[in-house]
């Protein structure tokens, strides 16, 4: 997901530069259309190699927040995001001060604690300062600030050769207002907000001079509200305080939850939940996972898609939002510089200057070809999870244009497989998950011109036609769901006779303009699977190449093979390992009855996740091999969180335990049940539908799983198939 597009370098326009790296670690806040991204002293912009800011909808209202003791930067003691995302503390000392070669305040004397929350567009801040020392002191603490009202490109790198004005700042007591004039007429401003009325502010400086007694403390407070396309919701700080967590509270209360015998991964669970639940973003149409903080805090077609499916057994609510809200936005006509068509999905929609004046395509753009393909199938997994008939009755008219769109702009040459190619020069070079200007190519290293017929792609519209099939025959179009599922099975011999290549023993990556095989050995094959469409004798040498040497690292299997052309381990899309792509491969091979082959995908990516920092899985990897006693080599632009990274432990589990619903039976099946390595003992609670509900453990017992009810509400029926 790099919203790469050709341009005057071979990179692309859009490339995400990485210029050095971060002198101080980055923590992450986002709440609705709003995120925060600071430094571990709980700054904006005060030191160097991170992406800080404070942004919202796709601008930074505020670019710079440094706090000072008595001018001086203080040493971090610590700082940590808490267990549910909701705030980020820090806790602060002085250094040493001087005056005059002496010694004036010793450090760790006076110690500051700062604590951050977002809210209603708002980002407020308390700071704490306590005297420890035995004698009175006298300093001074100030806060200095700017905003520069850059629009989210260009905060990631992108030149533009003209932009709006920055008004001088407006100060009024303790209150501070910066304005920008931009090129699309949009009013942007930023108000702060200081309580009490700082001693004096200048030169973008507010400073409180303090006296303290000792043991005696003083409590500061400080917000900064974004007024841009929404309009911000001042409150006090503890008023927002608890209305934050009442909301995140709220947000998980029907959700179902897992507590295993392994407290490690019990802590990867909680991140991946926390991280899910702060992504999720209340919108018109009803909750939909933003993609992932710094760069992808918005709607994305394909991520909403996979983190949905990723989710679906846990809280089906979010399936739902992400159905009407891509139904929403649906094209509806053609428009070439943002690649739309009729009928097909979002790949991601923007809300910055940039993208109001089209200096980038993504205000509403559509330049993938996977979404509308997937968005048929995510309604399909829906009616199966929940039985919810009248929500898919009501999407039916946006499925049917849909599956138009695959038949005719999908298909341009009508020989049933799905192409891209990119309607002008402006848009994304390559529009399948992978879309680095390099990652399709051939054997000799040649990239693949276009139209070009992803792998994967083929096995997602065959799926959505067999989901199309399903939903129409629930809604009575009896003639609608024969022909569909006439066309998948057709689909399916075609796909066989021109993707499978014998000689590299898996699937081509693609076929180019020409009907060309990319004859190379990629983890795209791997996603074939979980759609059904391949036949079970290769299905398993896919799987087993995949969980060789070439490709799986004991972390995780790489997006390229080793000894491929442009295999790189530490490349975006040509040897690094992502998780979501992962956790996709190993409901593949669960599909097949491939239990080992995704067990060692499932123990591998749990591995690196209890390396990684906050137990949290990243967008993606180096794929280096694993070394015994070292941690996973982290890929350095990656973002983190990013929601269907997030999602992965949760289809892991699910392809493990062979979790399958029938809402028409209000029943729950667990088909030939496996429990990793790692884990002796799952407990699922809240798992169901609707109001019946029902908690179940899963325990090993030599080499079986056993299966218990805890609690049962409501009329259930959970079973276990073993064969």
């Amino acid at each position: 997901m790099l919203d790469q597009a050709s341009g005057s370098s071979e990179q692309g326009a859009f490339y995400i530069q990485a210029t050095g790296p971060s002198s101080r670690p980055r923590h992450t806040l986002k709440q609705g259309n709003t995120f925060a991204v600071c430094d571990s002293h709980g700054d904006i912009g005060a030191s160097a190699g991170g992406p800080d800011g404070l942004f919202n909808n796709d601008t930074r209202f505020l670019s710079r927040l440094e706090l000072l003791i008595n001018g001086m930067q203080p040493l971090l003691l610590g700082s940590s995001i808490r267990d549910d995302n909701v705030s980020l503390s820090v806790d602060l000392t002085n250094p040493d001060i001087y005056r005059n070669g002496q010694i004036v305040l010793p450090r760790d004397t006076i110690h500051v604690v700062r604590t951050m929350y977002l809210w209603g567009d708002v980002a407020h801040q308390r700071i704490h300062v306590a005297n420890h020392g035995d004698e009175t002191v006298e300093f001074t603490l100030s806060l200095s600030f700017d905003c520069d009202f850059s629009d989210l490109f260009e905060a990631r790198g992108t030149k533009r050769e003209r932009r709006g004005v920055v008004k001088a700042p407006e100060f009024d007591g303790g209150r501070v207002k910066f304005s920008y004039e931009g090129l699309d007429h949009q009013p942007r401003s930023t108000v702060l907000c200081f309580d009490p009325v700082p001693d004096r502010t200048a030169d973008a400086t507010s400073t409180f001079v303090l006296s303290l007694e000792s043991g005696q403390a003083k409590t500061l407070f400080f917000s900064a509200e974004c007024h841009g396309l929404d309009s911000p919701k001042p409150e006090t700080f503890f008023k927002g305080f608890i209305d934050a967590n009442r909301a995140e509270k709220a947000a998980t209360r029907n959700v179902a939850t897992v507590e295993t015998s392994n407290e490690i991964f019990n802590e990867v669970m909680c991140r991946s939940t926390a991280d899910l639940y702060m992504l999720i973003t209340e919108t018109p149409q009803g909750p939909y996972p933003y993609a992932g903080t710094p760069w992808y805090s918005t709607t994305f077609g394909r991520d909403g898609i996979i983190t949905a499916l990723q989710m679906l057994w846990i809280d089906p609510s979010v399936t739902r939002g992400v159905l009407r809200r891509l139904a929403h936005y649906q094209a509806t006509g053609f428009d070439a510089p943002s690649d739309a068509e009729p009928g097909k999905v979002l790949h991601e929609m923007r809300g910055g200057e940039m993208a109001a004046l089209r200096e980038v395509p993504f205000g509403l753009y559509y330049g993938t070809i996977d979404a509308t393909p997937l968005f048929i199938v995510l309604a399909g997994q829906y009616l199966q999870r929940t039985g919810d008939v009248e929500t898919i009755r009501d999407l039916w008219p946006s499925l049917k244009r849909a599956l138009q769109w695959m038949d005719e702009s999908g298909d341009r040459d009508g020989d049933g497989f799905l192409e891209y190619f990119r309607a002008t020069d402006a848009g994304l070079q390559n529009q399948g998950w992978k879309d680095s200007f390099d990652s399709v190519f051939h054997s000799d290293g040649e990239l693949a011109e276009g139209p070009i017929a992803l792998v994967e792609v083929q096995g997602y519209a065959y799926a959505a036609k067999r989901m199309a099939a399903a939903c129409a025959a629930r809604l009575g179009f009896d003639q609608d769901s024969k022909d569909l599922n006439a066309q998948a099975a057709s689909l399916a011999e075609k796909f066989e006779a021109q993707f499978w290549c014998e000689d590299i023993g898996t699937y081509a990556v693609a076929l180019d303009g020409k009907k060309r095989p990319c004859r190379v050995r990629t983890s795209n094959a791997g996603q074939v699977l979980w759609t059904g469409i391949a036949r079970a004798d290769r299905a398993k040498r896919v799987a087993d190449g995949l969980v060789s040497p070439s490709f799986f690292t004991g972390w995780g299997v790489r997006t390229v093979a080793q000894g491929e052309p442009r295999y790189n381990p530490m490349s975006y899309h040509n040897g690094s390992i992502w998780p979501h792509d992962n956790s996709l491969i190993a409901l593949g091979m669960a599909r097949y009855g491939l239990i080992d082959q995704a067990q060692k995908i499932f123990e591998g990516l749990f591995a690196a996740a209890s390396y990684m920092d906050l137990r949290r899985l990243p967008e993606l990897f180096c794929g280096f091999r694993r070394r015994r006693g070292a941690a996973p080599t982290l890929y350095p632009v990656a973002c983190s969180p990013q929601a269907w990274a997030a999602g992965t432990p949760f289809l892991l589990l699910q392809a493990t335990l062979g979790l399958e619903f029938d809402p028409s039976t209000r029943s729950i099946q667990f088909n030939n049940p496996q429990l990793p390595s790692f884990l002796d003992e799952v407990t699922i609670r809240n798992l169901g539908f609707g109001d019946a509900q029902v908690d179940v453990m899963l325990r090993r017992i030599g080499e079986h799983v056993a299966l218990r009810v805890v609690k049962s509400v409501g009329s259930i029926q959970v079973t276990m198939l073993l064969s």
